[in-house]
């Protein structure tokens, strides 16, 4: 049999590199994302045309009104970028500290009681449908405007993600370590502490610092809405069509940004 398909593989000395039924399942996929993106520009009205007409248009507006950026009104962006990494980090510090013991609840080889394992996965399961900016306009119109609805917002959103990552985490660890200490007479807690943490804690650590990039990212958008950080300056000065302010918030959050990811990245490589 396997003589049989390297044969079918082998064309006149050159190796082919997919099998022949693999190549038109790959040409079926291709033409129905093809006629997907075609249905979708006919449906919005999105015609390439139209988008190279106005290219020049967006770069004339790139090039006059956002060049050069006001370096004038670097310290009060400098203020709300502080307010927005505080926003990030208070988030994703409650979100590692509240995930863990749910993560235990939601993986099937720590919590053996199947009905409230299906709760909690159930539970998480909602929590990470709700996008991030409905959380913070649900939390804004409980709480009002200002940086607590942004990192209520934050918080529920990011531990949903780190609930899930991290229970996934638990259920794929080695066994073995669990059942020796179960045979010891030991309870659930001491599993937990001498076989779970010991194997999870690399990934858990990284994962905190995934979660907190993509916090930083999102206390950006959360200000649209009234929730504080850096994006309540950059909502009121394009209201103002002060671009030069605009210019310069947009080119010390991506600087911001871009350290932050930086670091965080270097971190997370030395972790795992």
């Amino acid at each position: 049999m396997s003589k049989q398909k390297n044969k079918e593989s082998v064309d006149n000395g050159n190796t082919a590199v997919f099998h022949s039924k693999t190549k038109v399942t790959i040409t079926y996929i291709l033409i129905i994302v093809i006629g997907l993106y075609i249905a979708s520009a006919f449906y919005t009205e999105a015609y390439p045309n139209l988008i190279i007409a106005g290219m020049p248009v967006v770069i004339d507006f790139v090039i006059y009104d956002f060049f050069p950026p006001n370096l004038k009104y670097i310290s009060t962006v400098l203020k709300a970028l502080i307010e927005t990494w505080n926003m990030a980090l208070l988030s994703t510090t409650l979100s590692v500290i509240f995930a863990l013991p749910i993560s235990f609840l939601a993986a099937a080889n720590i919590n053996k009681n199947k009905v409230f394992y299906q709760v909690v996965r159930f539970l998480l399961n909602i929590i990470r449908t709700i996008p991030e900016l409905i959380l913070a306009v649900l939390l804004v119109a409980f709480m009002g405007i200002g940086v607590i609805s942004g990192i209520g917002a934050l918080f529920i959103f990011s531990l949903g993600i780190l609930a899930k990552l991290i229970s996934e985490t638990i259920e794929a660890i080695d066994p073995n370590p669990l059942e020796a200490i179960r045979a010891t007479g030991a309870n659930t807690i001491q599993v937990i502490r001498y076989a779970v943490i010991p194997q999870i804690l690399p990934q858990y650590t990284s994962y905190a610092l995934y979660v907190l990039e993509i916090n930083v990212r999102a206390s950006v958008i959360l200000g649209f809405v009234g929730a504080g950080g850096i994006g309540i300056i950059l909502k009121q000065q394009t209201s103002l069509f002060n671009y030069g302010n605009v210019s310069t918030i947009i080119l010390m959050t991506f600087i911001a940004v871009t350290i932050i990811d930086f670091v965080s990245s270097r971190v997370r490589e030395r972790l795992l």
